[in-house]
């Protein structure tokens, strides 16, 4: 990295830090951390909604009655040992070749019809649920949500500094300010999130009476099949192998088997 290139990530830091600190903080004992939260975490959930309808207008919905059934199946015992079946969650498969799946805020799960097609058994399935219904114990939509509004507050007091500044590092810091806080504040948050949802997860599966070193197999297989060339610091997600590193250390210090 170039000197310039280090002072406008300092710089920007610096100017980012008492804009973060105006959050509001909660404590969440899923995490054992204090949150950054702006907007609670309920108050998502009718935008989760909406875009779970727009989704399966939009996007092709699997009619195969068999995998709809196992996707439900496994996601109410993930669900019942999170304590939140309180939430009107609501499951379904997407026709998609690519292995993915997801969770909108309000309990919305899809999963694709390649990545239980990639799955070879009901433990590498609860691991994906387990992931996916862990975002939402974990409140990280909400907390996302409010990391992405404080960095654009940041980055608007970096342009409105810059903006009568002559010299060349503040011009670049009004220039690379946006990235800057994106690859120094949100991605790494991001990244932090897929593996506080991985750890939570498995506790989940267990909990459900699934095998946390079965789950954590899809995760191995993945990372052998390869993936993106983007270096995991450019990355809202780990690599594949890290996240396979530390979900071993974790079953390890768990006693899982």
């Amino acid at each position: 990295m170039s000197p310039l290139r280090r002072r406008v990530l300092a710089v920007t830091a610096a100017v980012a830090a008492p804009v973060l600190g105006l959050a509001a903080c909660s404590y969440n004992p899923e995490l054992g951390r204090q949150q950054v939260m702006l907007v609670d975490p309920g108050a998502l959930s009718q935008q989760g909604a909406q875009a779970w309808a727009q989704m399966k207008q939009t996007q092709r919905v699997s009619s195969d009655a068999a995998q709809n059934a196992r996707v439900r199946r496994v996601g109410e015992r993930i669900v019942a040992a999170s304590g939140l079946q309180q939430q009107g969650w609501e499951y379904a498969v997407f026709v998609d070749n690519s292995i993915n799946a997801f969770v909108l805020p309000g309990g919305k799960v899809g999963v694709t019809t390649g990545m239980l097609s990639f799955m070879r058994n009901d433990d590498e399935l609860a691991a994906v649920l387990g992931h996916e219904v862990a975002h939402v114990m974990a409140n990280h939509a909400a907390e996302r949500y409010s990391q992405s509004a404080l960095a654009q507050v940041g980055a608007g007091l970096v342009g409105a500094v810059t903006q009568s500044a002559e010299s060349g590092v503040a011009q670049a810091l009004g220039q690379y300010a946006g990235p800057a806080l994106q690859v120094a504040v949100l991605m790494p948050y991001s990244r932090r999130h897929e593996l506080e949802a991985d750890r939570i997860g498995l506790d989940l599966m267990v909990r459900a009476g699934f095998s946390a070193r079965q789950g954590v197999e899809l995760w191995r297989r993945m990372a052998a099949r390869g993936g993106s060339a983007t270096p995991e610091i450019l990355s809202t997600h780990p690599s594949d192998a890290a996240r396979v590193q530390q979900l071993d250390a974790y079953i390890a210090a768990r006693g899982y088997s």
